[in-house]
């Protein structure tokens, strides 16, 4: 298990239906031993954080392209269904709007399903060639899959180092947030359940070899989501520091997920985004045992990678 795994998410799950298997995706001896039992294999296992494929890309190359590759192959031997969890960030990034007030109205450009790829980061472009392996192995090998990318999730269990939580965890730890540039970059914000829902859906329902955007309307700036952050937990809305911007920050992202909704008939149940952010950071307050002794060493690598 990575830094990011915790056992403790499975609490609470019927035992009887649930089994950890603590393994390497790349350890395609594991692999295909599993893969032979199962009915479908749905891949979300990923490096997924932008600034630690900033500063070390080769677990993303490990995981991301060759953990499919080993999951790919066990599935094109024993004929098992596969679908293949991916991102937005493969599209790269798209123009700002002029005027956004990060409520996502007015016009403008979205990601489809014939967006062409354009990968900014190590992280994004790992996850760009898993999806092109995952398209290969369809069109060559006639392999039962399905693709789906999804915008940025929010909700509980997310790990300290994302956006939301980490903001959260540090208001709650009596330490200031701290975020890139000036907090103008626009992110498509979707609930964890909205994303799962969305998954079964095409894993039930989706059309073999297609791929489907999932997103929920959600578009927020960055400052106006921390700020709302602030807010929500009794603090001035400018107490925050803003710090360097990352490398090849993308500038916005948004999906038009007009595909599942009308295809598969999905359609997004937490629509309510202040709603959703307050039952998030209600879920952090109250189960501060699940991440206060990650938190020193979480903002330890931060300070450490922005020195």
């Amino acid at each position: 298990m990575t830094y990011a795994g915790n056992k403790k998410n499975l609490s609470g799950l019927p035992a009887d239906r649930v089994e950890l298997v603590v393994g390497d995706i790349t350890d395609a001896e594991l692999v295909y031993q599993l893969v032979k039992e199962a009915d479908a294999v749905v891949h979300y296992a990923a490096e997924s954080h932008n600034d630690n494929s900033l500063n070390d890309p080769f677990p993303f190359v490990q995981t991301n392209i060759i953990g499919t590759y080993t999951l790919l192959e066990a599935c094109r031997k024993y004929g098992v269904r596969y679908h293949h969890v991916s991102t937005d960030e493969v599209y790269g990034d798209l123009p700002l709007r002029e005027g956004l007030s990060g409520k996502g109205e007015g016009p403008g450009e979205k990601f489809t399903p014939e967006t062409p790829y354009n990968p900014s980061s190590p992280y994004s472009s790992t996850k760009a060639g898993s999806d092109l392996l995952v398209r290969a192995w369809v069109r060559s090998y006639g392999l039962k899959a399905t693709i789906s990318n999804c915008s940025n999730n929010y909700g509980p269990y997310q790990h300290i180092e994302k956006f939301i939580p980490r903001q959260i965890t540090n208001i709650l730890s009596g330490m200031r947030p701290k975020l890139y540039g000036d907090g103008k970059n626009v992110r498509d914000w979707i609930h964890v359940d909205d994303h799962s829902a969305a998954v079964w859906t095409i894993l039930m329902n989706g059309r073999i070899g297609e791929t489907y955007l999932i997103g929920a309307d959600g578009e927020r700036n960055n400052s106006d989501v921390l700020e709302l952050i602030l807010e929500l937990m009794g603090q001035p809305k400018d107490a925050y520091d803003c710090v360097k911007d990352r490398a090849g920050h993308d500038l916005r992202y948004a999906i038009d997920s007009t595909k599942i909704r009308e295809e598969l008939g999905w359609t997004p149940q937490f629509t309510d985004f202040r709603d959703g952010l307050a039952d998030t950071i209600k879920w952090y307050t109250e189960n501060r045992d699940w991440w206060a002794a990650e938190k020193e060493a979480v903002e330890a690598k931060y300070a450490k990678n922005n020195q």
